[in-house]
């Protein structure tokens, strides 16, 4: 299919910039505002799906309303009649993604790194405000502008307006997979905490130059993610504060409870720690993982460390070179080891994480033209992931 060389008979195109599986996206200049601007164009096979063609445009309508200096600013949308394509049109932003960097450089700098970060929780944190969660952040939408250096997150709202569609590649979600939290892998609804977890992925791979959990399928992902322990980022690159490190890995708690309360705890902790420090959120989700936890008091806790605002008194430790020693935790008389019914259940946890993403990946698959012969039913398939939900809540009682 051929680009259209205007849209909406205002935006001149003028190169591409990048693609993806929904969309194009090109620099254009805006002829009315004399601007240069980016135009996304979805695919012409979008247009099919009127029930992601409405959620789409409640979305551009949503993420239009966010003005920030770090989320990139949208202008405006629509259909244009020539090319029947569904376009975006946002601020341009002159300079590399971190997907760019990451992939030129292996790594970021540690202070680069802390920027962006930083950066990025300053616009997450506007959004979350906003009652609107990004649930896509990775390398390829924080965008850092050349002339100031300011990271901008792009493209909030495709994600979610992607939801419940049958027109995603099954390729995209592998490679979008690993920034996934685990209750997005899972299915369930997408919450600030799960884009704290995905900007850590994000994080961890700018220091380590790795991910979290390397894998070669969804299906390893969901078991690692729910059983693996994140090696420090220090076992790759020593040079990395210990207290940065421990801020970091903290993003990537398996339950959200267990995370920090907001994307603005989270930047004071990656700033504090690349000076040897730590926060007032830090020292108490620490204590907390020690510990072990109950999720409704973790979740008082971290509500009241939210509430007073996070402050870094935690003195440097003497000991730069090794990772801070976790205390052990108070002897309780009522403390039981797990028992038979606990490892079921941790066992049903883990078979209904990868049930879920086998169903996404089966009815995914069959609607972007797959090898499949016969029909997928979506229904059918979170049919069984709500059974299996429920079996799971009942053997762990």
């Amino acid at each position: 299919m051929s680009t259209p060389t205007q849209v909406a008979g205002r935006y001149t195109i003028e190169r591409r910039l990048g693609a993806g599986g929904m969309s194009t996206v090109f620099m254009a200049m805006d002829t009315v505002l004399e601007r240069r601007v980016a135009v996304k164009l979805l695919a012409k096979h979008l247009a099919d799906d009127e029930a992601f063609v409405a959620r789409f445009r409640r979305e551009a309508v949503a993420a239009a309303r966010l003005q920030h200096p770090n989320i990139v600013q949208v202008f405006d949308s629509g259909l244009d009649q020539a090319s029947d394509r569904h376009y975006i049109v946002m601020e341009y932003v002159e300079g590399p993604s971190c997907a760019d960097l990451l992939r030129d450089h292996g790594v970021l700098g540690v202070e680069q790194s802390v920027r962006v970060v930083r950066d990025a929780c300053h616009g997450l944190d506007y959004a979350h405000r906003a009652g609107v969660v990004h649930r896509d952040v990775k390398p390829g939408n924080l965008l850092i502008a050349s002339e100031t250096g300011t990271t901008k997150l792009a493209d909030f709202g495709i994600a979610k307006a992607a939801e419940q569609t049958r027109i995603t590649q099954v390729g995209s979600v592998l490679g979008t997979a690993a920034y996934l939290s685990p209750e997005q892998a899972s299915g369930e609804e997408s919450t600030p905490a799960s884009d704290i977890y995905s900007l850590g992925v994000c994080a961890y791979q700018f220091l380590s130059g790795r991910l979290p959990h390397e894998y070669s399928s969804l299906t390893e992902l969901a078991l690692k993610q729910q059983s693996d322990t994140v090696v420090p980022i220090r076992d790759f690159r020593p040079e990395v504060p210990p207290q940065l490190d421990n801020a970091i890995r903290l993003c990537l708690e398996r339950d959200p409870a267990t995370r920090y309360a907001s994307a603005l705890d989270l930047a004071d902790a990656v700033e504090a720690g690349l000076h040897g420090h730590g926060t007032d959120a830090t020292q108490l989700l620490e204590r907390t993982q020690a510990m072990g936890y109950d999720p409704d008091a973790t979740r008082a806790m971290l509500g009241g460390a939210a509430a007073t605002g996070a402050t870094r008194h935690i003195p440097p430790r003497t000991e730069v070179g090794r990772a801070p020693a976790r205390r052990p935790p108070p002897a309780r008389d009522d403390r039981r080891a797990p028992g038979r019914g606990r490892m079921v259940a941790r066992w049903l946890v883990l078979l209904a994480v990868v049930l879920a993403i086998v169903a996404v990946i089966l009815v995914a698959t069959q609607s972007s033209g797959g090898n499949n012969k016969g029909p997928v039913n979506a229904n059918d398939a979170h049919g069984q992931i709500d059974g299996l939900k429920t079996l799971i809540q009942d053997n762990s009682k």
